[in-house]
């Protein structure tokens, strides 16, 4: 379910499983085309993805964005016995309501920044009269990765106040900022998975908040003992807390952190896999995922085996079009696809579409419209990799990051 270069990666590594026959993909762009069969049903449309499960006799539901999770997507394919990859409503309001992701962390001891929520625009704006940090302001409800404001000051901060409902407020936080990820059943969790996010527009961290230009992993600092901290002392506590209010966690657990200097600190945990960060750690599955996902979705990981992650670098960098994040044009044909991906280089679609005039042309239909992604011996190599794929396709006004994983540390991610 999606239609973005998540949900690409996720049907891509999802056809290399011995155990898949076909792949439908609601509403799909032009690279799942290539997998499997594109359905014209939104991700919103509960009614509809529930009837052409049923219809088309899926054996489980792999759910790629928030907001059918949000919606009750998972529980409703349950109802019908279809095994469904995604947190229930309940769960997925780990992610739906920044407010309650921070009541649960609190009561599971995770390590955050102090924070203050509000009901009210003007207990917030009386709050940032009086308190003098940078703060960071964020809309309580789903905003597509884009509902953050960073406030260096407390005009700025007012504004992002205004522009809220229910309103977290939290201290501004400095260090390298990481994405982990890891399957669950609700009671186990995997090993987990790191990778970063360029989320400005523009070089050196530069320019307006996007849902993200490119990622990389796993980053420098990423070792074993910093994986085991982040999966027993952040995610477990915050599964074994989700348990205890009845609302179990099964599918993908995104944990969001910053890397102070008092140590790792939670910036958000999200119910999905992060886009672009699926594009670099999908590659990088050595477990049939397909086994790793039922298994998840019917409650029982121990029944998959076990799951490994490679160590090899990956790169992505994503292609946009003129103008993004703000207005831009569509249907404007992309060349340089038609060579074949490799081990080491492949192109996940997102904002794409085939043409319908029978030519099989592919356009561009999105803001974010394709990653290329590198693999190497070394971060370098992988970035060399990605970036003469991506250097190979065109489309008018087509724009891209050139600083994706310049820096291994990971210091301009989320910036």
């Amino acid at each position: 379910v999606g239609s973005g270069g998540r949900e690409h990666a996720l049907a891509w590594r999802l056809s290399r499983s011995p155990q898949v026959t076909a792949i439908f993909a609601a509403r799909g762009n032009a690279g799942t085309a290539t997998l499997g069969q594109n359905l014209p049903i939104d991700d919103t449309d509960v009614d509809g993805l529930v009837a052409a499960s049923i219809g088309n006799g899926i054996d489980l539901a792999v759910i790629g964005p928030e907001t059918p999770l949000a919606l009750g997507l998972a529980d409703r394919l349950q109802e019908t016995s279809i095994p469904a990859f995604g947190p229930s409503q309940a769960a997925s309001q780990l992610e739906a309501s920044k407010s309650f992701a921070r009541e649960v962390m609190t009561a599971a001891h995770v390590p955050g920044p102090n924070f203050r929520v509000f009901q009210t625009t003007g207990g917030a704006l009386d709050y940032v009269a009086t308190h003098d940090r940078p703060v960071v302001v964020k809309a309580d409800g789903l905003a597509a990765g884009k509902g953050v404001a960073m406030c260096p000051d407390r005009e700025t901060a007012r504004a992002a106040i205004r522009a809220c409902d229910t309103i977290v407020i939290e201290d501004w936080l400095h260090g390298a900022e990481v994405s982990v990820f890891g399957f669950t059943d609700g009671h186990e969790l995997s090993p987990v998975v790191a990778a970063t996010d360029y989320k400005r527009i523009g070089e050196g961290g530069s320019g307006a908040n996007t849902g993200g230009m490119g990622s990389f992993g796993p980053p420098s600092y990423w070792n074993d003992d910093l994986a085991a901290q982040i999966r027993d002392g952040f995610m477990l506590p915050v599964l074994r807390e989700m348990n205890d209010r009845g609302a179990p966690y099964r599918g993908a657990l995104y944990c969001g952190l910053m890397l102070t200097s008092a140590g790792p600190r939670v910036l958000e945990f999200n119910c999905r896999f992060g886009d672009p960060e699926t594009q670099v750690i999908m590659p990088r599955l050595l477990t049939d995922p397909a086994e790793i996902m039922m298994s998840c979705a019917v409650g029982d990981l121990s029944a998959a085996p076990p799951v490994q992650w490679s160590d090899q670098p990956a790169v992505g960098v994503v292609m946009v079009p003129g103008g993004y994040p703000g207005p831009y044009q569509t249907g404007v044909p992309i060349s340089g696809l038609e060579r074949p991906d490799s081990d080491d280089s492949i192109v996940f679609h997102a904002g794409t579409q085939t043409a319908d005039d029978g030519s099989g042309a592919v356009l561009t239909a999105g803001g974010r419209v394709l990653a290329c992604v590198g693999l190497g011996d070394s971060l370098a190599d992988a970035r060399t990799k990605a970036y003469a794929r991506i250097s190979s396709i065109s489309f008018e006004g087509a724009y891209y990051r050139r600083d994706i994983a310049a820096d291994p540390s990971g210091q301009l991610v989320g910036t």
